[in-house]
């Protein structure tokens, strides 16, 4: 009964953190313990209502083929000569959304308990939690959209809560800035996005997810090719932005200047899966388009590697789990992009668990220490923090892809399914990726917390309120991948495009998968905790000095966009400027000069009396008389006369 009232009503998942959203806006504001216990009550309900949901829909197979969608009419248009605009608003509970519902709402629960300890002391805590309800809120609407618009809805209201997070401390510099780039930066991806949307509108008539479905499977009836792959392009474009796919990226390790719960929350569960879930949730677009596909997957690659290798030099905790996300991100395009919808979620879900769990640990982390976040500058703290630091090692684990944790068993279907379908190229470049994400994040590990203590720190272990989230997602990140395992794949059998995946284990991958883990471990290990005194990673350093300065500066692009930035933008904008103030004003402003002298002339013949007309007339006849006199034109004269007379 409770079940099937929760999947019919499963609006109220949603619902009820926007209603947190209010009430600490409008009536719990200047109590922050109540604001908390509203927005911690308030997800915690939420994630119990998707977890009943979840559960109806996994125990009934008819789902995975026929979604349950109910809706009611949003508005409707009629324009002449035009279809019908029928936008309706609604719920499309199915496997992918049932999943998705239950990992963002169990996440934040977590991450807001954790806040309220993170958050202790600060003038702004009820604001706090009303943007991290709305936020829950605007992603929880986007999972459960039954059509496009209602999800670019969601979509946009998840971006101005990251907007409204990342630039939370307002009183940094870079943290607005870092707020501003975000903004502008996903809204120049979501203007590729619009254009997609709108045109899927206009060629098939409507943006329900499963009308969409069955009349794009036959585009032919509608549009071209041609017009089809233009807006599966378009529509991807939104997801590089949203998604930190390369080059819109740039955005995504500069959030880290929000609150680390924030972090967590974008990072994780949130903002930036959102993109992967769009594209996954439009499948049966891009599938009838393989250079779309083909596009998504060599995004994905290039963006994983890339990611990585920029992560291998970072220095402060969040800035190396940022680039880390960005990589994990590229893996999970790169598993749609190769067909494997299962994969790709399949990631998307361990993920969200292990790298929670790492951004809260780096919170404790960063609490302990006064917000001193170079890794290089710690050491010794599993001594100290010993919660925070044997669940980040959970965590650095699973991530580095060591079985049994979680992410072993996601990263390997993925590079399972690129081998499969004969990507080996993209094979090769996830491969080589996994070896450096075992290395960079064990590096951060054994600096950070095995390494030698630093003398200047004096760490204790974090509040219950954060390290309770932290064991939790510990846990997660240990078995949540048994969902997945080769020979009891539960996960591909409910969560997939088309045909369950029925292969063999693959052994062979499975084998150079912990070799190359191990191997990466194995390197940090002998650079950054073996040598006490680091010698050879700085030696290493110095050896590829070139290299090593351009990684660390992230490849120069954000230098790159600043220049192109000044010199284009600004400089485009000077020179019509100088067109506007010497071309256009120049020609209005002589215009108007040119009306204004005339005027002045003709002035000095219109002074308004009747007097000075009578006068001009009279002296004006008087004249043609003597000039007519004095001609001997007496005809003329007369005639003038008597035409006076």
């Amino acid at each position: 009964m409770l079940v099937e009232f929760a999947m019919q009503h499963a609006w109220l998942v949603p619902l009820l953190p926007a209603l947190a959203f209010v009430v600490i806006v409008f009536l719990t504001r200047p109590w922050q313990l109540l604001s908390a216990i509203v927005a911690v009550g308030s997800m915690a309900t939420a994630c119990f209502f998707a977890t009943l949901a979840a559960i109806g829909i996994f125990t009934n197979h008819e789902y995975i083929e026929k979604p349950l969608v109910y809706a009611t009419r949003w508005f409707s248009l009629g324009l002449p000569g035009m279809p019908d605009l029928r936008i309706d608003v609604g719920v499309q509970l199915d496997p992918v959304s049932a999943m998705m519902l239950f990992m963002v709402s169990f996440i934040a629960t977590f991450i807001f308990l954790y806040s309220v300890g993170y958050m202790k002391g600060d003038p702004g805590y009820s604001v706090f939690f009303s943007y991290l309800s709305l936020f829950g809120a605007s992603m929880l609407l986007l999972v459960l959209s039954s059509n496009l618009l209602q999800m670019f809805v969601a979509w946009e209201l998840v971006g101005l809560c990251s907007y409204l997070l990342i630039g939370f401390y307002t009183h940094k510099i870079s943290a607005r800035e870092a707020a501003k780039k975000a903004f502008v930066t996903c809204r120049v991806a979501d203007f590729g996005l619009l254009l997609g949307l709108l045109s899927l509108q206009i060629v098939f008539g409507t943006l329900n997810l499963t009308e969409l479905a069955g009349k794009i499977e036959h585009f032919e009836q509608y549009t071209t090719f041609g017009m089809l792959t233009l807006i599966a392009v378009l529509v991807f474009i939104g997801p590089i932005g949203k998604s930190g796919q390369f080059p819109l990226h740039v955005w995504l390790p500069d959030a880290m200047e929000g609150p680390t719960p924030v972090s967590a929350l974008i990072h994780a569960a949130t903002m930036v899966v959102a993109g992967v879930y769009l594209v996954g949730r439009t499948m049966f677009l891009f599938h009838e388009v393989p250079s779309a596909m083909q596009l998504v997957a060599v995004t994905g690659g290039f963006t994983a590697l890339f990611a990585a290798t920029v992560a291998i030099t970072q220095r402060e905790i969040k800035k190396i789990l940022a680039y880390s996300t960005v990589s994990q991100l590229g893996y999970m395009m790169l598993a749609l992009g190769v067909g494997s919808l299962s994969a790709s979620m399949f990631h998307l879900w361990t993920h969200a668990f292990f790298k929670a769990l790492m951004f809260l640990g780096a919170g404790s982390v960063l609490t302990a220490l006064h917000h001193k976040a170079d890794v290089w500058e710690m050491g010794g703290l599993v001594k100290k923090m010993p919660i925070t630091a044997w669940t980040f090692v959970i965590g650095g684990l699973a991530i580095a892809g060591i079985p049994p944790f979680a992410g072993f068993w996601s990263k390997d279907e993925i590079l399972v399914s690129a081998l499969s379908t004969g990507h080996y190229v993209l094979f090769a470049m996830a491969a080589f990726t996994a070896f450096l994400t075992a290395f960079y994040m064990w590096r951060m590990i054994f600096l950070a917390f095995f390494g030698e203590e630093n003398p200047a720190n004096h760490p204790k272990e974090s509040h219950w309120t954060m390290t309770v989230p932290l064991l939790v997602l510990a846990v997660g990140a240990c078995f949540v991948g048994l969902l997945g395992t080769p020979w009891h794949n539960v996960w591909g059998e409910w969560i997939r495009f088309g045909h369950a995946h029925e292969g063999a284990p693959n052994y062979g991958a499975m084998l150079l998968s912990i070799v190359l883990a191990g191997a990466g471990i194995l390197l940090a290990y002998t650079l950054y905790l073996k040598d006490a005194k680091k010698k050879r990673a700085r030696k290493m350093a110095e050896w590829f000095g070139p290299v090593y300065r351009m990684l660390y500066n992230k490849y120069y692009i954000d230098e790159l966009y600043l220049w192109f930035n000044h010199a284009l933008v600004d400089g485009t904008a000077k020179l019509f400027y100088l067109f506007d103030i010497y071309v256009v004003d120049g020609i209005v402003n002589s215009i108007g000069a040119f009306a204004r002298l005339s005027g002045d002339g003709l002035r000095v013949f219109q002074s308004g009396r009747l007097q000075n007309y009578v006068l001009v007339f009279f002296l004006g006849v008087l004249a043609v008389a003597v000039l007519m006199a004095f001609s001997g034109s007496s005809t003329a004269a007369g005639l003038v006369l008597g035409g006076v007379k």
